[in-house]
């Protein structure tokens, strides 16, 4: 309970009850943009200077690994089901949604473990970063192969997505420049550089840092999480059209997903707070970059269904119940 009364996180439901009642508060985008990105490399530098200290031992690889793993089983066991209930491309856009990550949902779960006194091991941020590409690259994939069948149907199904509105399908041989995307996302590369920059300058690079990482870390971290809540409130309307079968995919998946994750932490005998991160990352759904790629390299699938049902339902059922749940588990299953 104690989780729930952190002061970021009551900022994250006063955004949402904000924009529940239509408030006209808000948060200029540009401030957003840039609070995202301090994020980002305030995580990535604190990871580093932490691995620095640590170095590469059997526990991060083993965490990196697990990372890795599911970052390619959890959209290849998900798409199957998804296929039961929506046309081939919303399929493998949720797929691909939910088999990547959030990485507000990370930062918000690696703050609350070091204000719980366990912070995660500083290769964590790196498992983030590795397991962000994978099922965009497999959507891409995918959404190729789709077109080729349909091409030799003579047909591409529109599906109701952007292709639908007058959007063109992407031309055979144009993938180059999402697959470029996919690898080259410039919030990932923020990570890894900060994580990188943090392993090589040590104790000196963090006390020089200590400010920017320390003291204001927290504060910006609501500010961030009061625009998201306003954010998720915009998706709200958008969700009373989807059928009740994937509701409860954008609640039951985030548990299966996280089971599985603490299923590999206690099989590579991870620490509590290194699992606790993993199922959090296994469990969370992307809504800023695997959108950002699928909006044009798959424009068949309805942005309204990927992002509806990992802003407007998984990602505040994961910040408000499913990271203590998690950390609960995790304690649970490997204490």
């Amino acid at each position: 309970m104690n989780a729930l009364l952190d002061p970021a996180l009551l900022f994250f439901v006063l955004g949402l009850l904000a924009g529940v009642l239509r408030s006209n508060l808000e948060v200029p985008a540009q401030l957003s943009r840039f609070l995202s990105l301090y994020l980002l490399m305030a995580l990535g530098l604190k990871g580093g200077f932490a691995l620095h200290q640590t170095g590469l031992n059997t526990v991060v690889v083993a965490g990196l690994g697990c990372a890795m793993l599911l970052a390619v089983l959890v959209p290849l066991l998900d798409l199957p089901l998804l296929r039961r209930w929506l046309p081939p491309f919303d399929a493998l856009a949720v797929a691909a949604t939910y088999g990547s990550v959030s990485a507000v949902t990370f930062v918000t779960a690696n703050h609350l473990l070091e204000v719980q006194g366990a912070p995660a091991g500083g290769h964590m941020a790196a498992a983030m970063a590795l397991m962000e590409s994978p099922a965009i690259i497999l959507a891409l994939m995918l959404s190729q192969r789709a077109r080729a069948a349909a091409v030799a149907g003579a047909a591409v199904p529109a599906g109701g997505g952007t292709l639908a509105l007058g959007g063109r399908a992407p031309a055979a041989g144009a993938g180059a420049g999402h697959w470029r995307e996919a690898l080259t996302e410039g919030g990932t590369l923020l990570l890894l550089g900060a994580l990188a920059i943090g392993w090589i300058t040590g104790p000196d690079g963090a006390a020089a840092m200590k400010p920017f990482t320390g003291e204001i870390f927290k504060g910006l971290l609501a500010f961030f999480l009061l625009d998201m809540g306003l954010l998720t409130a915009r998706q709200l309307p958008g969700l009373r059209a989807l059928p009740v079968s994937l509701f409860a995919f954008a609640l039951g998946a985030p548990l299966l997903h996280a089971a599985l994750a603490l299923m590999l932490a206690r099989l590579v005998d991870l620490p509590i707070p290194d699992a606790t991160l993993l199922a959090v990352l296994a469990a969370s759904a992307s809504y800023l970059a695997v959108p950002a790629v699928l909006r044009q390299a798959v424009p068949e699938a309805r942005p309204a269904v990927y992002i509806g049902l990992s802003l407007g339902v998984t990602f505040p059922f994961n910040l408000l119940l499913g990271i203590p749940l998690y950390r609960w588990a995790a304690q649970v299953w490997l204490g």
